[in-house]
């Protein structure tokens, strides 16, 4: 499988996840009717955009300038070298 190049099509993938985030969200506040759900909802995404943000960017830029991921499980197996290497 190849990876998509064409911008428009990026972008559209984008839009596409930004909308089903919307939808999921929605519905799952629409179930529960509740502020207390909505609220820990956005702190969940919230939380997760910051973990994400610090796996991608924190580690490479400041930590170890050397190391590219290619991805969740490269930085999982990653951060368990580091760890294991530290004890």
């Amino acid at each position: 499988m190849r990876d998509i190049t064409n911008p428009r099509l990026i972008w559209a993938k984008g839009i596409l996840f930004f909308l089903l985030g919307l939808l999921s969200a929605g519905m799952l506040i629409s179930y529960t009717r509740s502020w207390t759900v909505a609220l820990l909802l956005g702190i969940t995404v919230w939380a997760f955009c910051r973990s994400y943000y610090f796996a991608f960017y924190v580690i490479e830029h400041y930590v170890d300038p050397g190391y590219r991921f290619a991805g969740l499980w490269h930085f999982v197996r990653y951060s368990w070298s580091q760890f294991c290497r530290r004890r």
